[in-house]
């Protein structure tokens, strides 16, 4: 690989945090990684169970055997648990101050372990923070590192004005145990910049800290100035935690490879779009599509914006007694679907597909005469507000079914208002189950 980037910090058994979360953001990030292991720790999601450090000599022989043949383009530290292992890291990287430099002064696990001896401090402060390019520390390190206590923005200013007096180049102070927006702060001596974006509810938070610093580290490898690596960083890191699933019974690790796995799953939502239309267009489906046409799209998991929902570009059209698509399936296609399979999913992640179809009073009946639960909204009775929004009606009236319901139903209808059509939507887990539900309620009308 062209770039490549060094990690000296602790090894996490449980692979969310420490040199493994360093290698997964590098790698993520299309950057070669390397490592100086520090400390090896017992670790998993619930809390650290041992820590069992490595000699400063062989801390030392790990990063000169590295840098002497491949080199690197940036170096990220994190767990340098003792004085000993921090003036060994020190002496060793002093000989290379062209190389950027991403301290995370790491001094406690997500879980309240300490990983990094409290006589020590001194030192990391005096022998390593003048080396620094950036330094990452998150509030309860502000804390320990000078003693502010900091509650809002204002104060993670004061905090990054005085720990650039310790030497650093560059100090992000990060904003992630305020309450509010996420929130980091960039201070280079001269000019502060914040970089905001909405908080991530989750627990799988475990690794953050050593996979901001490692992102930095990786987009300075990348030839990126500090302003540009942080804000990119911080994307990274934002969609790790908005992509991360469940795992172990505590404070689980953010989605490192996120983009590699989102790429593959969208080429699996296209592709069940697109076998959902062709069992469609085998079915006889021509008389579901409504004067304004039809269209079937589904949701990624986790889905939040309209970006993240794909449907048929051109809608779903009627051939005489045959229903065809005019084009493929692409992500971002249709505002309208998108808006009823958010809302939907707001309330069950599941419920990823949504068709909408004509309406009729015998196509209503069948759904009945199937068994399919069915609710309906009022456009008449769309609060004021609502409908000054463009676009905001299906929101509405899918929430105000799903909220009297208490669940998602098969079918939501609608019977339309001035200039709406009325309309029929299907909503289920996948394009070719939406499909088959559709092409029940069609053999119903043939047999009634």
């Amino acid at each position: 690989m062209r770039y490549r980037a060094l990690t000296i910090a602790g090894s996490d058994s449980g692979g969310g945090a420490g040199i493994q979360a360093d290698l997964k953001t590098f790698a993520a990030c299309g950057v070669y990684g390397m490592s100086a292991i520090t400390s090896v720790t017992a670790q998993n999601t619930v809390g650290v169970q041992g820590v069992y450090d490595l000699a400063p000599d062989a801390v030392a022989a790990q990063i000169v055997s590295v840098l002497s043949d491949i080199g690197a383009q940036a170096i990220k530290t994190g767990m340098l648990s003792h004085a000993g292992i921090i003036e060994v890291v020190a002496d060793t990287l002093k000989p290379y101050p062209d190389i950027p430099l991403v301290i995370d002064p790491v001094m406690v696990s997500k879980s309240g372990a300490a990983l990094l001896d409290p006589n020590a401090v001194s030192t990391l402060v005096n022998r390593l923070f003048p080396l620094a390019t950036v330094l990452t520390p998150n509030l309860h390190e502000v804390r320990a590192l000078t003693g502010l206590e900091v509650s809002d923005i204002e104060g993670m200013r004061n905090a990054a004005v005085a720990l650039r007096a310790l030497g650093p180049a560059f100090v992000v102070v990060k904003g992630g145990h305020l309450a509010g927006r996420a929130i980091d702060i960039l201070y280079d001596g001269h000019d502060f910049q914040a970089f905001e974006t909405d908080r991530i509810e989750t627990t799988s938070t475990h690794g953050t800290g050593c996979t901001f610093a490692s992102a930095i580290a990786a987009e300075l490898a990348k030839g990126c100035k500090v302003p540009q690596a942080v804000e990119n960083a911080k994307a990274y890191l934002t969609g790790a935690l908005q992509q991360a699933t469940s795992i172990g019974a505590g404070h689980g690790p953010v989605n490192h490879f996120y983009t590699l796995y989102r790429e593959e799953e969208k080429r699996q939502v296209l592709e069940s779009l697109s076998q959902g239309v062709q069992r469609l267009e085998t079915g006889k489906a021509g008389r579901l599509v409504p004067e304004v046409q039809s269209n079937l799209g589904m949701g990624l998991a986790g889905a939040r914006t309209p970006k993240d929902v794909a449907a048929f570009p051109g809608r779903l059209i009627r051939l005489r007694e045959d229903m065809r698509s005019v084009a493929a399936p692409e992500f971002g296609a249709s505002s309208h679907i998108a808006k009823i399979v958010l809302t939907a999913m707001r309330h069950d992640p599941d419920r990823r597909a949504v068709m909408n179809i004509r309406y009729t009073e015998e196509i209503l009946a069948a759904c009945q005469t199937l068994g399919l639960s069915i609710g309906s909204f009022d456009r008449h009775q769309e609060p004021k507000d609502v409908k000054e929004r463009e676009g905001s009606s299906l929101e509405w009236g899918t929430a105000e079914v799903i909220r009297r319901m208490g669940t998602v139903p098969d079918i939501i209808y609608d019977l339309g208002d001035e200039g709406k059509e009325p309309m029929i939507r299907i909503i289920g887990t996948d394009p070719l189950g939406v499909a088959e539900t559709a092409l029940r309620i069609v053999r119903s009308l043939h047999e009634g």
